[in-house]
């Protein structure tokens, strides 16, 4: 299991090495191929971060974000008098799902392929940030997917090929963070 957990954090934190490359980008215009266009596309674009959205108003952002169909809202903080933008993301929750006997060989596979699928889903946009659990409960981990729509967010977890195998299950929840704001 630590195996598995350092694994999980060391390909998390390459994945994060090679996102801030790509935040450098003269454009950040990067269209990508995507074997599932019809459920992952919005309005014929593909989702991308706005990475330059620290140069943009707070009512570019908005604007932005709400013709490509994501809610948001805003507040003024009554301290600093910011306006502070808020956007609907969405947490997937991956718990143990009820096939949970693979061989050891059929688990190393499979936490290769789901790997890989988070970084895909992280290099494309559509996920901002995931991790396993410290502690071996029924809920394994979280993605939190930077989507329009709930329906999109599941559609991008079940492609998991844990998900597929029956290993993980996924549970989705609508979560609202303010843009810009780092974790600390």
């Amino acid at each position: 299991m630590k195996t598995i957990l350092f694994t999980l954090l060391l390909s998390i934190c390459i994945v994060g090495c090679k996102h801030k490359e790509h935040t450098h980008e003269h454009d950040g215009d990067k269209h990508h191929k995507h074997e599932h266009k019809s459920e992952h596309e919005h309005h014929g674009e593909k989702h991308h971060h706005d990475n330059d959205a620290d140069h943009k108003s707070m009512a570019q952002v908005k604007k932005e974000l709400t013709e490509k169909g994501f809610q948001v809202m805003d507040f003024v903080d009554e301290e600093t008098q910011d306006t502070i933008l808020m956007q609907q993301y969405f947490i997937a929750f991956l718990k143990s799902g009820p096939s949970r006997s693979q061989s050891e060989e059929e688990k190393a596979t499979l936490q290769a392929a789901h790997m890989t699928h988070l970084a895909r889903m992280y290099e494309e946009g559509y996920a901002d940030i995931s991790g396993p659990f410290g502690d071996d409960g029924e809920i394994r981990g979280i993605t939190i997917y930077n989507v329009p729509t709930q329906k999109m967010a599941d559609s991008l977890a079940n492609l998991d090929p844990m998900v597929k195998a029956g290993r993980l299950v996924i549970e989705t929840h609508p979560w609202w963070a303010a843009k810009g704001f780092p974790l600390r």
